[in-house]
Formats: C-alpha cells, structure tokens, sequence
C-alpha cells in the first residue's frame, strides 16, 4: 500500500487473490464479514488493523477479542512492524483488568494506538466519557455471531455510532450457522451492529475455490478404518439409546416445535443445549422423566465420542463411572433410574465393552452359567483401537519415503504433525507411539507395533482403581440426583418416590416369560440393569496374567515435576526434521502451528473441515512447501457422520445467508440526535394532571445512575436503547438510583437466593432505608425461562433454602417485608419490562445528582476512587458468611488480597470485625472439607 508522506510502504502478507479482494473491500467500506471456518479470518484482521497501526495517528478498538486472539494479533502486529520498518506502529495495547487505574488508561487513550479492550471497561469508559467515541478511528468487531440486541456489544456499537458518524466499523465472523435461525436473521444482526452491508465468503465461492485449487494442492491421502466388531455393536446401541430418548421426549408432549429433534441433529455437538435452550421457558412444568432423559441425552452423545477415542479399559472404566452415578447402590429403595439402563441396547453396551478388555477364560468343561456369572477364571482380551496399527504403519511409509526419496528438498521441515481432537487423545497417542515396539519378554523384539504394553498397564491400575470405587460410587449416584432434583418441585419428588397406590413404574414393567427367572442375563426382577461383578479369584487370575515383567520395570517413570537441575547434561535442542510433533485442533491458532511447525507431513488422526482449509491456505500461500496430508476416520462411524453433517450445515448455512442477502431490505437506523429540537421538547411533555399532577416538560434527556458492577447484565443497554443517560459510578447503596428519592436494588432469582443465605440481603435494605426516603428490590427474571418461583424453589445449590419446601423462597421475602414495611418489591419478567417500570417511576420526579449517589454511604473524607477494587475477589468475600457490606469494606481496606484474609487468625478477625461475624469467617476458611 503506497504512503504518500515519503514513508515506506505498509507490507502486507495476503499471498492469495481471495484475501486481497476481501482486505480491498474491508478498506474502503464498513461491512459485516462471514468467512468459512478455516479461510485465515485473523490473518486478514492483523493486516487490516496493521495498516491503521501503521500510520501512527489512529485509535482502533477490538472488541470482542478472546485472550489467546489477543496474543496472536498481538504478535503478527509486532511482526508486521519488524517487516514494513514501520517507526509510527505501536502495536497492541491490552486493557483487560479493574485494576488499571483510570488515570492510566486515560493516558493510553491519549496516545492512539490499537487497543483490545474488554467490554465491560470498554462500556463503562465510553459512557464516563474517559474514551471519547469522537476519537476513535474505528471499531473492529469479532465474534460477531454473538452479538445480539441485549449483548453489551451491541450496546458498545450504539454508544459509538450515536456520537460518531465517521469513524469506520467492521464486523467479523467465521460461524455461519448462527445466522440463519428465526425470521430474517441476518438483517436482524445488521440491525444489532449497525451496519449495512454483508459480505459472505464461503468455500465455493469462485474467488476463494480459484486460489485454492490451483496447480499448488496438497496431497491428501483418504484412509478408511474399518471399526471392530465390539466397537460397531456399542455404536449401534448407543443409536438405539439416542434414538429412543429421543421419542421419549416427543411424546412428553411440550407444545414445543420438534422437527429437529431427530437422531441427526444428535449428533450436532450442541444438541443436548439446544433441548435444553427450549424446555427452559416450561422447564418447571417438565415432569422428572423428560429432565431426566434430557440429562442422558448428553451422557449418551458422549459416549458416542468416548467410544472413538478412548482405549477400550478407558471406555469400560468410564462406563462404570457412568452406571455408578445412574443406578441406586445395592440395598436402596430408590427407583428412578435413568430409562436408557432397562433397554437391551444398554446391556449389549456394558456387556460388549467389557469382552473387550477381558473375557473368560473355560477350565475343564466349565461354561459361563445361565445367570451370566464369569467362569473361574478370566483372560485379557485388550482390544486395540483400529487407527492405532494405521498410525503406525503410516509413519513406517513415511520413514521410507524418506529414506529412499532424500533428494526431495524443500522450505518444509521433515517434521510430522499428528492432529487429534483434544489434549486426551494426544497423551494417549504420545503414550502409543513411545511404547509400541515394546513387548513382553517371551515375544521377539522384532514383531510389529502393538499396545499390548500399554494395554496391559492399563488394565493393571483399572483394576487396582476398581477395588477402591466402591467407596465413591454411592456418592456418585447421590450428586447425580442432586443435579437433576435442583429444579424439581416437591410434587415431581412425591411422583418419583412416593408411589402411594402402586408401585414404581419399573415394579410394573412387562418381563419376558412372566417370571422372575426370565429378567435374567443382566437383569434383575425389576428390570434394571445389573452387571455381573468379578470374583476376588477371578481379578486375582486375571491380574497374575498381566504381572509386570523385566520390560515393565525397564521403562522409566514419567516425570511429573523437574527442577531442571543440570539440564545441560540431559537436555538438547532436537533438529526439525526428527521431531514428531501431537497437537489438538486450537481453532485459527492451528495457522500458527502451520506456520511455525513448516512440516512436510500432517496426520488427521481425526476428521476436522477447519483444518483441512487451514492446510490449504498454507499450501497455496508458500510455493516451496510441500505438504502431504493422511486424512484418517472410521468408516461408517458417527465420527464420519458428524464431519459430513458439519460440511453440510455450513454450506446450507451460506446458501440461505446468500438468497436472504438477495431479498433483504436496507436497513436505515433512526437517529435520534437528528430530531428537531423543539418537536422533541414536545414529546416530552407530561399532559396528566389528575390526582394533583402538574403540567410538566423538559428538554434534558432522563438521567440513570448505575452502578459499575451492573454492566455485566443487558439491563443499562436497554435503558440507554429508551433515551434515558447512563451514568456509570462506583455506588456503595443500590444498584440504580433513579431520583433523589428512589433507589433500586436489582436481584436475579439466583442472586435474591444467595443473599437470602449469606444474610447481604438484609444488609443492603437497611443501608438503602437509611439514606433514601423510597428504596425498591427489584426482582428481575430472565426472559427466556418462566415467570415463577417454582423453578427455583428447590434448588440443590442452596443449602440454606430447604428442597422439602418450595415455599421457603417466598416466605423469606415475606419476612423481608415485615422487617422493612418501607421496602417496595417490583417483580419483573425480563430486563424489557424493567426498562419500562423504571420509565414510569421517573416521571415527574427530578433527577438523579451523581456525585451524591456515590457519596451515599462512604465514610466521611473517603475518596470514591479509592473503591475501585478487584471485582472477582470482592464477589468471592461477599459469600463468605458473617460479611456485611461494612465489614467487607473493612476487610477489603485492611487486607491485600483473599490470601491474606483466609490465613487471618481469628483473634485479628476480631479487632477487623467483631466476635461474632469474625468467629464465622475463621470457621468458614478453617472447616474442614471433608465435614458434613
């Protein structure tokens, strides 16, 4: 890009035509940008934002970056600056803590640069005026996907679109599928960032498929991997259990729209959120079996992954974890277990998961007997997952490929990459690859890799781990229950457990054979589940099978901490060509892997489309890098279905993002600093006049006082939406004062339950009734749930609020008011309808003084500033009990930090903050974990 101010020119590194079309566009337009997963999103960004840093004069705002983001645009802005020898850039400037004082980052602000600002600072600085919105060169936008019209992103984009109309915004996303849910979606979110113009990059676009499918491709070897019998059958299963849940929960009868509640969609990543996302508006009226089936629908879907990835002792070891927190422990007469358990699909489950790591073994003529006990004796099976012997042999192939080929030389490392799904698989592969040559003594060395090593030390600590399970598995199964009862009501609980005219539903079910005799194999007379438990001789047999030998003691530990003591002796920087390197995909960091790894030969151990664009991008960038990919998967497995149905998703994500582009309608935001002045001094006049009313108007604008901490919920931006004026403060008494008069502590349900435990309730009513003359408790709901207690009546979390009584919640609040007769409770369904509440408790009433606002409740001579604390520990000290808002400002100026507090002896809690509510805080630090 030429200067032309005799500076040099800005060097860009967008080496593919898709790219420099796009930064073209981006440069002389605002627009909202969804690429495809995997196209290099943050590359175009960093040069984007480059460009602007490079000419020393601007203010660029990121918002919505994630820290890991940060640190890469971070470094390719560094980069970028090294490379164009550019004197004016400054780079990246983070401001991501309350702790940066506001001096501190007023200066920043002064001096321009680019800066990635977290939201709620972001917000706050440009209501408060510290950032003027007039300054700012630009607004970058990432993660625009979730950014809706409540979000304080969008609140950020209203604040700085209302002041100013010149600065340019841009918005970026690489998730298509988020826009194409509910009605217009896509002008729904133009509307939300303000913006006009949409700009869809998918992967057939002619541009983008063009610089990809050059004459420059990598070679991509397809290897099918047929799944074992036992691993076919457990996924055949765990359909059928899917499957089946699945029409349990059609005919629970919800009223709600069912269409894609189908064994596909299962197996969407966000399947079981998206079921809970749409029973959350009745989930109070949900009987317990439909919250429990939606509760197994996740297990379910994870298993489906377990079964892929896991080892088969680590797959039958989760499954043991699973059954324990499913199934009552022997001698309980409790009876709801999960249904998923009574079908036969689950018994072939546990049945065919543990054949394969063990098996019996006959002695004589014995046979396993008709009640499925195990014979004698036991032998170890150890199956071997499929991909494991593939792996291996590929990277044989690729050692003589090497060899007999050394005259292939290119700008690639002979480096391996190995790609997995996420850190689990990587341990497990590195754990493979350093002991598959190794064997039992009485084998030849030479024989082919195997994890029969590994298998069976494996197998050794499942079976040492399942002597000590017994103890936890009770407990298992009793928080199991804790987390689906935490929002069922007393009458679900009596419907559950106290069959007062017949028995349980599973007391009742049909048997095969009508005799007892017939729930056998695995069943018990109830129809429940039940796996036959080895004998002590049995495990003992077993465990003599797989003793360690002289290979076992040859290997040495791994190392869980290392002083690093003479490293120089043990340590070497190994050359790139030799090394092997095992990463999970990381998103846009896998570009950087790339970059820096430079390897010759990438190993999909899984299927991921991202990353096979990513691989694209790279090999189409450099000319002189070969790379050859080996995509693996199993064929016919939920593994190859997923990927499939992720490539389809997105591309008929695009496809409706194009026809709505087509058909959608511009969209003209209304600007209300534009209105005449005197047309909107009568829109404010007040014409009621009965009860003793007087005709009143003014032109000023209704003015809110909010306290900082309130930014977090959606709130302050809908009150900004009505034209009222934020004013953001750090308060000591309320939440929102409205008028001198009127000041208004804000509660979600959950918030109003802790406090009601802690006692900080009765706290903040009693500082509020102290110094204004009418103080509410507004008691907000969230709008996509119900508007009722119910919901929350029993909730596990809170001890204090007994679940044998819904009514508890309500009859606090009525002891509430009887202690403070003057306390007004406002009920409010959703944020929207606060908005308007607060709207009518203004009218006719003055405003609001800020600067008395903050000084309400603060010691005489103290600085306001001085307040300005930690957020995440001051939250953390509020529910300790015995902490009152004094004794928390007292601790809170005494004490550095929570270490401190915690380490306090309670004779200096007592000086800090009186007997009683010092002896609660040394009980709560110094209790023991382990008490009731």
């Amino acid at each position: 890009m030429p200067r032309g101010n005799g500076q040099p020119p800005v060097k860009l590194s967008l080496p593919l035509e898709y790219q420099q079309d796009l930064y073209s566009e981006l440069h002389g337009e605002d627009e909202l940008v969804i690429l495809a997963r995997g196209l290099g999103l943050l590359r175009i960004v960093t040069n984007l934002l480059h460009s602007y840093d490079a000419a020393g004069s601007n203010l660029v705002v990121i918002v919505g970056a994630e820290e890991r983001e940060n640190g890469w645009i971070g470094e390719a802005l560094a980069e970028h600056a090294a490379v164009s020898r550019s004197p004016a850039a400054r780079g990246l400037s983070l401001v991501n803590t309350d702790m940066m004082s506001v001096g501190t980052r007023e200066k920043m602000y002064s001096q321009g640069g680019i800066f990635s600002i977290t939201s709620r600072i972001l917000v706050v600085d440009l209501l408060s005026r510290l950032l003027n919105p007039e300054t700012v060169t630009g607004l970058v936008v990432l993660h625009s996907e979730r950014i809706i019209a409540t979000s304080i992103e969008a609140f950020i984009i209203r604040i700085y679109r209302q002041v100013n109309k010149v600065g340019f915004l841009k918005a970026f996303s690489d998730n298509p599928e988020p826009f194409t849910g509910g009605f217009a979606p896509l002008a729904s979110m133009m509307r939300n960032i303000f913006l006009r113009k949409p700009s869809l990059w998918p992967r057939f676009h002619i541009t983008v498929a063009k610089s990809l499918e050059g004459r420059k491709k990598a070679e991509v070897i397809e290897l099918e991997v047929a799944m074992t019998d036992g691993m076919r059958d457990i996924q055949n299963a765990i359909l059928e259990c899917v499957e089946v849940s699945i029409g349990e929960l059609r005919k629970a009868d919800t009223g709600l729209e069912l269409e894609d509640w189908t064994l596909d969609s299962a197996l969407h990543k966000s399947f079981d959120i998206i079921v809970r996302r749409q029973l959350d508006p009745i989930w109070h009226r949900v009987s317990y079996r439909t919250r429990q089936i939606v509760n197994d629908l996740s297990v379910l879907r994870s298993l489906l992954h377990a079964l892929l990835t896991y080892d088969c002792v680590s797959f039958n070891k989760y499954l043991d974890t699973i059954l324990a927190a499913h199934q009552p422990p022997p001698g309980s007469n409790r009876q709801n277990q999960s249904p998923w358990l009574f079908l036969d699909a689950a018994n072939t489950i546990f049945e065919t998961a543990k054949r394969r790591v063990y098996s019996g073994r006959p002695v004589g003529e014995e046979a396993p007997g008709a009640s499925g006990a195990l014979p004698q004796s036991l032998r170890p099976v150890l199956e071997e997952l499929p991909k494991w012997a593939l792996l291996a042999d590929i990277l044989d192939e690729i050692e003589r490929d090497a060899y007999f080929n050394p005259g292939v030389r290119d700008d690639s490392n002979a480096t391996i990459l190995i790609m997995c799904s996420d850190q689990g698989t990587c341990r497990q592969l590195r754990e493979y690859l350093q002991n598959m040559h190794v064997g039992p003594e009485d084998e030849d060395a030479e024989t082919k890799p195997s994890a029969v090593f590994m298998m069976r030390r494996k197998l050794r600590n499942y079976l040492n781990w399942k002597k000590d399970f017994a103890r936890v598995s009770a407990s298992l199964f009793t928080e199991n229950q804790k987390a689906l009862e935490g929002f069922t009501s007393v009458s679900d609980q009596r419907g559950v457990n106290g069959y007062r005219s017949k028995g349980p539903p599973n007391k009742r079910r049909r048997v095969r054979g009508g005799s007892a005799a017939a729930a056998g194999g695995g069943r018990s007379v109830s129809g429940s589940l039940q796996i036959a438990e080895e004998k002590e001789s049995q495990v003992a047999s077993l465990l003599a099978d797989i003793e360690p030998d002289a290979a076992d003691h040859a290997q040495k530990e791994e190392i869980a901490v290392d002083e690093l003591d003479d490293m120089e002796d043990y340590f070497e920087l190994y050359d790139m060509n030799d090394l092997l390197v095992i990463h999970p995909y990381d998103g846009d960091m896998d570009e950087y892997v790339l970059e820096e790894v430079r390897p010759r030969y990438v190993i999909m151990y899984e299927p991921d489309a991202a990353f096979i664009r990513r691989v694209e991008v790279y090999r189409s960038s450099h000319d002189d890098r070969n790379v050859r990919v080996y995509f693996m998967y199993y064929g016919g497995s939920v593994e190859e279905q997923r990927y499939l149905s992720a490539v389809r998703r997105e591309k008929d994500a695009f496809t409706r993002l194009i026809k709505e582009k087509g058909n959608m309608a511009v969209t003209i935001t209304h600007d209300p600093s534009a209105t005449d002045p005197q047309e909107q001094f009568l829109r404010t006049v007040n014409t009621r006049i009965a009860g003793g009313g007087r005709l009143a108007a003014t032109a000023e604008p209704p003015r809110i006082v909010v306290d900082v901490r309130e930014f977090r919920s959606s709130l302050p931006s809908l009150l900004h939406g009505r034209s009222n004026i934020v004013v953001p403060c750090m308060l000591t008494v309320a939440d929102y004062v409205l008028t001198p008069q009127i000041c208004v502590e804000r509660k979600s349900v959950r918030d109003l339950i802790s406090s009601f435990k802690n006692g900080r309730l009765f706290n903040q009513v009693e500082t509020m009734l102290l110094h204004y003359k009418h103080p509410m408790l507004l008691i907000e709901f969230d709008q996509n749930k119900s508007f009722t207690l119910d919901t929350f009546g029993t909730d596990h979390t809170t001890s204090s609020l007994k679940p044998d009584n819904p009514s508890d919640l309500q009859s606090k609040l009525t002891l509430l008011t009887l202690a403070f007769p003057r306390l007004k409770i406002i009920w409010s369904s959703s944020p929207y309808q606060t908005a308007e509440i607060f709207e009518e408790l203004k009218k006719q009433q003055e405003e609001p003084d800020p600067i008395k606002a903050v000084q309400i409740g603060l010691m005489a001579g103290e600085d306001p500033n001085s307040r300005s604390f930690n957020q995440t520990p001051h939250d953390m000290l509020r529910a300790v009990p015995g902490m009152s808002e004094k004794n928390l400002s007292r601790i809170t100026l005494e004490v550095p930090n929570l270490l401190e507090v915690s380490n306090l002896g309670q004779d200096e809690l007592d000086v800090l903050i009186g007997k009683e509510a010092g002896r609660q805080v040394y009980r709560f630090f110094n209790r023991s974990v382990l008490d009731d």
